[in-house]
């Protein structure tokens, strides 16, 4: 019985000698790793990496730390002025973690240009940009690890959002002061207070039914085409193919839109109001009967023109819509 337990204990020395190294060695290299990286994030928030870092320090184990990863083409020849926007607001996102209060080494915000690291394109598959994808501590992406960025826009808010829900970490997006607003504000209220001055003595035209009609329509169409939803959420101006070049400028999905759909929803709304007011005239006004009779005419070939488009855009969003007017 001794001889058995001398020689179990001399079985468990032995066998635990080379995996005790092996861990060692494994955590000697993640705290290489880390304090790599941390070094790098003191002077940059966003990790620019080539196809061996990504390689060494994001797909590599050991890892105990999630690295967000953006995929873009930043160069003037690549022409995606996608990737510039989306870029500042990434900027904003990893800048307002690497100066917050709650800053550690359990994630870090890395970007992989293609110009400079085209064979990570190729190893992931990737054949678009800019992409967003979340690269776990532990085994490899999830589908939810890959940001839609179609859906839900690239407003650093949005991001910070999804990095919370993937990774547990919340970060407080704090923006770099504009001053582009207030200097608007003051420009407008010092342009009224200068027509006060030079019109005091005649303040008629702030009873002006017309003006203040067409700024409340103005107000009107840029609210209902979305472009407060543009300002929240942050989408693209359009989207363009990578496999046909096909530019979109309609959002296929009723959950999302594209910047330049809003300015076409504008414009479609706008046509059909002014057949709406050209219609007006035509009853109303004290013109001859050929001048209205024109106008009724433009009026009705605005609204069946302008309206059809609109419904046309409504059907190619909302998919199994039965009814159209007009143009498909």
């Amino acid at each position: 019985m001794a001889t058995l337990a001398v020689l179990a204990l001399l079985l468990a020395l032995c066998g635990g000698g080379p995996p005790a190294a092996g861990q060692r060695r494994k955590e000697m290299v993640l705290s290489e790793k880390v304090n790599q990286l941390m070094e790098w994030a003191s002077k940059r928030s966003v990790i620019r990496m080539n196809g061996d870092k990504f390689r060494r320090l994001v797909k590599a184990p050991p890892r105990n730390y999630s690295v967000i990863v953006m995929f873009t083409a930043l160069q003037p020849h690549r022409q995606c002025v996608v990737c510039k926007q989306a870029d500042e607001e990434y900027q904003i996102l990893a800048n307002s973690w690497r100066y917050s209060s709650a800053f550690t080494n359990k994630i870090f915000f890395a970007m992989v240009d293609f110009d400079e690291g085209s064979d990570v394109f190729q190893m992931l598959n990737m054949n678009s940009a800019p992409t967003f994808i979340n690269f776990p501590a532990k085994g490899k992406p999830k589908r939810g690890d890959t940001y839609e960025l179609q859906v839900r826009g690239f407003a650093a808010e949005q991001l910070a959002r999804w990095v919370a829900d993937r990774t547990d970490v919340n970060i407080r997006v704090i923006r770099p002061p504009s001053y582009a607003g207030p200097l608007m504000l003051g420009l407008l209220l010092a342009v009224v207070a200068g027509l006060v001055y030079l019109r005091g003595s005649n303040l008629d035209f702030l009873y002006n039914k017309t003006g203040w009609a067409f700024a409340a329509l103005c107000f009107v169409l840029a609210m209902t085409s979305g472009q407060m939803w543009n300002h929240i959420r942050g989408p693209p101006y359009a989207h363009k193919n990578p496999h046909t070049g096909q530019v979109n400028y309609i959002h296929g999905s009723s959950q999302a839109q594209f910047v330049a759909e809003t300015h076409i929803v504008l414009l479609f709304n706008g046509g059909v109001t002014l057949g709406m007011v050209l219609l007006h005239e035509a009853v109303t006004s004290d013109m001859d009967v050929g001048k209205r009779k024109i106008m009724c005419v433009a009026g009705i070939g605005l609204v069946v023109l302008f309206f059809s488009w609109l419904l046309s855009v409504f059907r190619s969003k909302y998919h199994g819509y039965p009814y159209r007017y007009g143009f498909s």
